[in-house]
């Protein structure tokens, strides 16, 4: 054999090989589904971060919930708007446990609240919490990845001045860890900011009166840990 056959002999055994959904990812640089957002980069370089803490890289979480969507492609839940989805998938993460409790009468007098913002450019909202350290931690059995569209986060983004550079057609805005596959109401008081609009850090979406009165019966009989 000539030369340049011997040095392609290689190339043509590892094109052989890889699978033909491989080789057009290989070849096109297909763009994922789902790309981590800088809202949830929190989660994993915030050692301060109250909720669920991400201990791995953006890139490998990334991978995880890109694959989970190609082997499960109707595992999209509707969210709370029609830019809102939800992936409910087993929990990956060593050591998530549930940032939640039951709200027992033993419990109540550790409950603390504060007026806070989760950055500088929006308004300070009352929040309630449980010290972590009241509660024995579980661990979770789920997570619950919180999708928006590009269209929605690039909306938000330029309302608070911020770039948007992914091109994936939905992002990755938060995860929570939680005890079963289905969505837990959000916050009412998040409910609220949301209705204040994105020039305030929240989503623009009007307030579901329905929606916010199952929130305040479940968060009545539960609290956030930290």
């Amino acid at each position: 054999p000539t030369t340049n056959h011997m040095r392609l002999n290689p190339l043509l055994s590892l094109l052989t090989s890889v699978r033909p959904k491989q080789l057009a990812t290989m070849s096109l640089g297909a763009t994922p589904q789902l790309a981590i957002d800088q809202f949830c980069f929190r989660q994993f370089d915030d050692p301060l971060y109250s909720g669920t803490r991400i201990a791995m890289s953006k890139a490998e979480f990334a991978a995880i919930a890109n694959e989970h969507l190609e082997a499960h492609p109707g595992c999209l839940a509707e969210g709370y708007a029609p830019f809102c989805k939800h992936i409910f998938m087993e929990n990956c993460l060593s050591g998530a446990t549930i940032p939640y409790a039951e709200l027992t009468d033993e419990l109540q007098p550790y409950v603390r609240s504060a007026y806070e913002a989760r950055n500088e450019r929006e308004l300070a909202v009352l929040s309630r919490w449980l010290p972590a350290s009241a509660v024995q931690p579980k661990v979770a059995k789920y997570l619950d990845v919180i999708l928006y569209s590009r269209e929605q986060i690039r909306k938000e983004n330029a309302a608070m001045s911020e770039a948007d550079e992914s091109d994936a057609p939905w992002g990755i805005i938060s995860v929570k860890a939680q005890d079963h596959d289905g969505e837990i109401p959000m916050t009412p008081i998040t409910m609220m900011r949301n209705a204040l609009g994105v020039e305030h850090g929240g989503s623009g979406v009007e307030l579901d009166a329905d929606k916010y009165a199952a929130s305040v019966a479940f968060w009545q009989m539960h609290c956030v840990l930290r």
